[in-house]
């Protein structure tokens, strides 16, 4: 296993699937599993009995986890690229391998 390409905070781009196209920031990301959360995608509806605690029931709403190759990164212009390591200045940063810039994280 590498060190994680994507993380908490980074804009990313959804790449297939229901959500594809949409944007948003990483809220958690699982290297060990290989899978990220995004806010506001691939959202998971349960269907909630009434209990003592919530007595209406009802939905919740939570995002589920994708898998890290679904997503990409995405450079200020609003377009996905892929991540790199590269040293520099006796460090090990993340670039933007479209644009060169690198990712602050």
């Amino acid at each position: 296993m590498s060190a994680a390409k994507i993380k908490k905070g980074d804009r990313v781009v959804v790449l297939s699937g229901k959500d594809k196209g949409k944007t948003g920031e990483v809220v958690r990301s699982m290297p060990r599993d290989e899978k990220v959360v995004v806010q506001g995608v691939n959202i998971a509806v349960r269907h909630k009995k009434p209990s003592q605690g919530q007595p209406q029931g009802g939905l919740e709403r939570s995002e589920a986890p994708l898998h890290i190759s679904k997503v990409a990164h995405v450079t200020g212009d609003g377009k996905a690229t892929r991540v790199r390591f590269e040293e520099r200045d006796g460090k090990k940063v993340r670039v933007a391998v479209k644009t060169g810039e690198v990712i602050s994280g």
